[in-house]
């Protein structure tokens, strides 16, 4: 059973930094790619960063420059490096992880975790 586990989340002020991390049940590379999504009350769960198999990250425009995804298999886990922080990053922030295999595309989610920028 695959599991995700999110940890970092919390309170900072504006223009500050976060690190989120994302431990997975086995080696990260069982996955194709690995990301973090995130979403405020109201609104979509929107894509924030992803990080394939091969290495290959995409960034949502409005993060770009700001946030790193990175991956330490040693560790199982998938970091998001948020700095710079803006009020409009506040969010619940969840881990996502997919395999394409025999039956198709299956996704996997963790229990999100919540950050929050002050002005």
């Amino acid at each position: 059973q695959v599991q995700l586990v999110e940890s970092g989340g919390g309170l900072v002020q504006a223009g500050g930094s976060l690190r989120l991390s994302c431990t997975t049940s086995g080696t990260i590379f069982r996955f194709n790619a690995l990301g973090w999504y995130r979403q405020v009350p109201g609104k979509q769960r929107e894509l924030v960063a992803t990080l394939t198999r091969g290495g290959q990250t995409n960034y949502a425009d409005s993060v770009k420059g700001r946030f790193t995804i990175s991956g330490d298999n040693a560790k199982n886990t998938v970091y998001l490096q948020m700095n710079s922080l803006k009020p409009e990053d506040t969010a619940v922030y969840y881990c996502n992880a997919f395999v394409v295999g025999s039956v198709g595309r299956v996704e996997y989610w963790g229990q999100g975790t919540q950050v929050t920028v002050s002005s």
